[in-house]
């Protein structure tokens, strides 16, 4: 399952590029409770217009001026930046919006569709954004950090509370705790319910699950981060991908493994802000 919030349908068909089979970008979050308002400070909404801006994914800021977030809310055919804004860290989606217009979208170029891999995007800022302990970037983890299985860990977002259900006004942006689950039980939790042969992967080494029945990210949440306190230091793991649905049996959330990218992040965002 894609994780994209469907508020605008008709422009969502054109935008959104799924993922061939069950598999769907993933949106909103489930078992969890609203965010502390002053938690979380590098929480974006991506919005695109029609008739308003509205929400389509999430992202994190992790420079004054880049934003990370999934392949599929921005490609693989890449917007044209001014169809994008960037709505820093708010408590409710559409109260008192500021959007930062975007000058140039970058998709990884390995991405096709969320099930192969690559699920990732870098959206650069026009200007730079004033740092402050509202809003400020969160860090990416060390080439070696592994995030092992049973690590607690929170993902945050605007999309769906379950299955087919919306998050209801006035939108405040939810969290919910997720623990990691090693990529091969992962895997095959997965082959249970699919018709894949046992010697095809499912989840990829640039992948990393996290969640279970009672607690994952759903439609809306695509995009958005997935981090987990390591020596005191809050970590972005991962990035919301896909999934079988929302907080399915034996079908944890997907999300892309950002350590896998850094080399291709620091191509274009420099390592100090």
């Amino acid at each position: 399952m894609l994780k994209l919030l469907m508020l605008a349908l008709p422009l969502l068909s054109s935008l959104v590029h799924a993922a061939p089979g069950p598999a769907v970008p993933r949106g909103g979050i489930v078992g969890g409770q609203e965010a502390p308002r002053y938690r979380w400070p590098w929480q974006v909404s991506l919005r695109a217009y029609n008739i308003y801006w509205f929400h389509i994914c999430g992202g994190s800021l992790i420079h004054p001026q880049w934003v990370l977030t999934a392949g599929h809310c921005v490609g693989p055919t890449i917007m044209n930046p001014n169809n994008i804004r960037v709505q820093l860290r708010k408590q409710n989606l559409y109260y008192h919006d500021h959007l930062l217009p975007v000058s140039q979208i970058i998709t990884h170029p390995g991405f096709y569709t969320v099930q192969g891999g690559a699920d990732i995007a870098l959206i650069k800022l026009k200007n730079p954004v004033n740092i402050t302990s509202y809003v400020r970037p969160v860090s990416l983890p060390p080439a070696s950090e592994t995030f092992p299985s049973g690590t607690s860990c929170w993902v945050t977002g605007w999309g769906d509370i379950g299955n087919n259900v919306s998050l209801p006004p006035p939108y405040p942006l939810k969290e919910v705790q997720v623990p990691i689950v090693e990529n091969h039980l992962c895997d095959l939790k997965y082959h249970k319910h699919r018709s894949t042969g046992d010697n095809v992967l499912i989840i990829h080494d640039d992948m990393l699950c996290a969640g279970n029945e009672q607690s994952d990210s759903c439609q809306g949440d695509s995009g958005g981060p997935l981090v987990c306190r390591v020596r005191n230091t809050w970590l972005q793991a991962g990035v919301v991908s896909w999934g079988d649905g929302c907080a399915q049996p034996d079908r944890p959330g997907i999300y892309t493994r950002v350590t896998s990218y850094l080399d291709w992040i620091h191509r274009y965002v420099p390592k100090n802000s």
